[in-house]
């Protein structure tokens, strides 16, 4: 078995994570200073954000130079002592590489923009302008037209996301061999694997740059013509030289298109990051409202992927991201402490037994939660900005209230937030005052009181990654869907052999009931309260039963 369907992986979003030099950003010195407590976690691979040498137009995936450090983070130097230091505690690290895109300030873009005849021209994707406009109708993921206008060279260029973001031309097969020279430069320093950023839209369809669209332009992109043959070349030229772990981000999938992605027999990645889960309260199609989940949905979602992939591909399981709201203040309850904790434990049980590889977002296993922004000026993330100046000032669609109340619910900032290590100045991460701001519940919510508190959040989540390791019905076992219409519970089996695993989840604050004759000998392998009541569970009650089977 691939050692990657074993593994928890933790995500570091390194410029928030901790900072060593106090200058108020982290740093690769800050992960290194932090792995004991990263192997007490108990987790096998360490995800960082992109850490190359960037503008810093969107927070680092907008990528300069993919060969040196971003001098915020460190040197050279330092990436190979956390990885050397990281290897020797058996934990591997993979990387975010970003190739849909780079910066305007890479030198494949400046050449490219200096002339049409200039050898790089064709890195990227320059179009002329249709009746002196653009060529068509996309809007960028994050607000406005996908073209820009050049002066210089009298065309436009495409740019899916932030207009200092311009898309690559993977037509062009010089594209292609730099991007995996790019990726074995990496895999010969040691990395593990690679996170790939938005990869199922690098294949664009040539005969729809003229056509006007009612979607956004990544997602039109979106699973393109070439874009399984340009994987499986990636795979022979990079991914196949050593055992790497490979996650693609691939908005806009379905579960025919994950089983292409992520095949059992590795031809293409390891597995996909989709995205229907986040669109359950409309986190994709409808970010910016009042919407929240209906467990239902939720089930479905969840259960759909799990028995679509079974046995056919591999699953990643998340509840957040860099790119999401925190999932305690989304699929959880902050309104008191007890369920603070109680729901945070209930969400961590309810994903850790499913099938495929977790992945925890840095301060997840201790419960942290969004943030109290007060302000626009709190906010730092390009996306959040783009869409209050479209909804609320371009397009006067959104009252300036309803706005702040949106992004107190959705804003990507919510999970950039310094790492809260201790009740200490600034939570610990910085002696500096931060490049955002510390979410001011640090006081009681922190790592350091989460280690002295042996029934705390993170002792849960260390618990599952161990109960990943022991029993392999956790990995292999097949998923089925029990009390499928209850309003509240969350309820699966898992099957393996001659053995049978139940996990109950209450998503709600009231008390609801199961039937308890489906148990037999049972013995509980995890649960969130100290004691449990057959046939009852309490709010936000999570318990999972083991049994061999009654077969």
């Amino acid at each position: 078995m691939e050692w990657w369907k074993k593994s928890v992986v933790y995500q570091i979003y390194v410029k928030s994570f901790q900072d060593s030099n106090n200058d108020g950003i982290g740093d690769l010195q800050g992960i290194v200073s932090r792995l004991d407590y990263l192997e007490k976690l108990g987790v096998d691979v360490l995800w960082l954000t992109p850490i190359y040498k960037s503008p810093n137009d969107d927070n680092g995936y907008d990528i300069s130079d993919y060969y040196q450090i971003q001098p915020e983070f460190g040197t050279m130097e330092d990436f190979e002592e956390l990885l050397e230091k990281a290897h020797e505690k058996q934990i591997k690290i993979i990387l975010d590489v970003v190739f849909n895109h780079t910066s305007d300030e890479h030198h494949w873009f400046k050449e490219s923009q200096s002339s049409k005849d200039n050898p790089y021209r064709d890195y990227y994707i320059w179009k002329e302008p249709k009746e002196g406009d653009v060529p068509n109708n996309w809007t960028s993921c994050f607000q406005g037209s996908a073209w820009e206008f050049d002066a210089n060279t009298k065309e436009y260029y495409l740019h899916l996301f932030s207009k200092k973001q311009p898309d690559l031309n993977w037509q062009n097969p010089k594209v292609r061999q730099e991007c995996y020279d790019i990726m074995n430069y990496w895999v010969d320093k040691g990395v593990d694997g690679f996170r790939l950023d938005v990869i199922n839209v690098i294949s664009k369809d040539e005969s729809q740059y003229y056509v006007d669209s009612s979607i956004k332009g990544h997602k039109v992109c979106a699973n393109g013509p070439h874009v399984h043959e340009y994987i499986q070349e990636m795979n022979q030229k990079v991914f196949s030289r050593k055992e790497l772990l490979t996650v693609g981000e691939t908005p806009a999938v379905t579960i025919e298109d994950g089983k292409k992605y992520a095949p059992l027999d590795n031809s293409e990645l390891s597995m996909i990051f989709q995205f229907e889960l986040m669109d359950v309260d409309g986190g994709e199609t409808n970010k910016w409202s009042d919407q929240r989940f209906i467990l239902k949905d939720l089930k479905q979602i969840m259960s759909r992927w799990q028995e679509g992939m079974y046995q056919k591909a591999w699953n990643s399981l998340f509840w957040n991201n860099h790119d999401q709201p925190r999932c305690v203040s989304r699929f959880g309850d902050t309104s008191t402490a007890l369920y603070h904790e109680k729901s945070a434990k209930m969400l961590a049980i309810c994903l850790h037994m499913m099938q495929g590889t977790p992945y925890i977002y840095q301060g997840e296993e201790l419960g942290m939660t969004n943030v109290p922004f007060k302000s626009l000026n709190d906010y730092r993330d390009i996306e959040t900005y783009n869409s209050y100046k479209q909804l609320v000032e371009i397009e006067k669609k959104v009252a300036h209230e309803d706005m702040l109340r949106y992004m107190l619910k959705s804003s990507r900032d919510h999970a950039r937030t310094p790492m809260q290590w201790n009740k200490g100045k600034n939570a610990g991460f910085s002696n500096q005052t931060p490049w955002i701001m510390v979410n001011p519940n640090y006081l009681t919510i922190n790592a350091e009181d989460e280690i002295n508190n042996s029934n705390s959040i993170f002792y849960t989540y260390q618990k599952l990654i161990q109960l990943r390791k022991t029993y392999e019905i956790i990995i292999l076992g097949k998923y089925e869907l029990i009390m499928k219409d209850d309003e509240n519970i969350f309820a699966y089996k898992r099957l393996y052999k001659d053995e049978e695993m139940i996990v109950y989840c209450n998503f709600s604050n009231q008390e609801v009931g199961y039937d308890p004759s489906i148990l037999n000998d049972e013995k509980i392998l995890i649960k969130n309260y100290e004691k449990h009541q057959k046939g009852i569970l309490k709010p936000y009650e999570s318990i999972v039963f083991y049994q061999k089977s009654r077969a």
